[in-house]
């Protein structure tokens, strides 16, 4: 059942954020003249080799797969959830242009368990993906698809049978888990049309049917807000978070609509996360920094917190008590 609380985004016909900010033109043209992509400094193939791993879908308990860039696989509450499904070769309108995956998907997605619940966090191909949201309707016709407001309309042109649409603060109970879509500081577009004619948001997910309930918390894609802290005011302790670390690079350019490595401890902290996953890198050059220059950054950052680099492909077990990597 659908629970609605208020909404700030209902009758907006552009959404924005608590803390606007707009990408003029002539600065996003001066970034692509000047860009130039770094590749990783022992090169692509010892990357692969270095934070690559092979998927074990056998572990048991609640737990976290990383998959790729944002898309995670998550068993909760015997459910199994994707987020921001991106099985692509590209990031792009074409499959022929546009940023390539540098490394692959932990798995493929005619290897996936029975998917129950897809989240989506916002419009960009990064984190959109019409190839991939059609495969998984094909092979999973059954499951629900949650997204920000604006999103429903394109997600059942695609074929998708279930969707369910939230603003800010709004909730959905599937299965026992409390979906709740959290505010974001971010945008929204596929086109020069269609720019912030849908909302972003990051997930919150509970599994209230168990003695032990957990928090997990998906921040999709953010820039850094003090608004971000009402997160943590709502939810008193998020066992883990899934938090963006790349596509920062340069900061005069990014920083209003992605975090780096500094703000995402930042976020950790300020949100009383008790561990987190790094995430939204090492799989698209969006930006000017190399593929392994985040988790640098971060593990050289994070004096003692239990924010884990892992491997794609590798998991977290998730655990209110216990928060080892296993």
């Amino acid at each position: 059942m659908n629970k609605k609380n208020e909404s700030d985004n209902l009758h907006h016909t552009a959404f924005e954020n608590s803390e606007p900010f707009s990408i003029k033109l002539t600065d996003a043209l001066r970034w692509r003249l000047k860009r130039k992509v770094l590749p990783p400094k022992a090169g692509y193939q010892v990357f692969n080799q270095t934070w690559c791993s092979s998927i074990d879908l056998n572990l048991e308990g609640d737990r976290v797969w990383w998959i790729g860039h944002s898309t995670t696989l998550i068993r909760l509450n015997n459910k199994w959830i994707l987020t921001d499904p991106v099985f692509s070769n590209r990031v792009s309108p074409f499959q022929f242009i546009g940023p390539k995956r540098r490394t692959k998907p932990a798995i493929t997605i005619d290897k996936l368990p029975t998917i129950d619940v897809v989240l989506i966090s916002h419009s960009h191909y990064d984190h959109l993906d019409f190839n991939s949201i059609r495969q998984l309707v094909k092979r999973f016709p059954q499951m629900t698809i949650l997204v920000p407001l604006g999103l429903k309309t394109k997600l059942l042109k695609w074929g998708a049978k279930q969707v369910i649409e939230l603003d800010w603060w709004q909730s959905s109970n599937i299965g026992g888990i409390t979906f709740t879509a959290t505010p974001a500081k971010h945008w929204s577009n596929r086109g020069a049309f269609d720019v912030n004619k849908s909302l972003w948001c990051g997930w919150v997910m509970q599994n209230d049917d168990s003695p032990l309930s957990k928090n997990i918390y998906f921040m999709g894609d953010t820039g850094y807000s003090t608004s971000l802290k009402k997160i943590g005011e709502r939810f008193k302790q998020i066992d883990l978070a899934l938090i963006p670390i790349g596509a920062y690079a340069p900061r005069w350019f990014m920083q209003s609509q992605h975090i780096d490595p500094q703000q995402a401890l930042q976020l950790y902290d300020e949100l009383n996360c008790q561990s987190a996953i790094a995430i939204h890198w090492g799989a698209f050059e969006l930006a000017d920094e190399s593929l392994d220059e985040p988790p640098f950054l971060l593990n050289s950052l994070k004096k003692g917190r239990a924010f884990h680099v892992i491997k794609i492909g590798d998991s977290f077990a998730i655990n209110q008590f216990n928060n080892a990597l296993e």
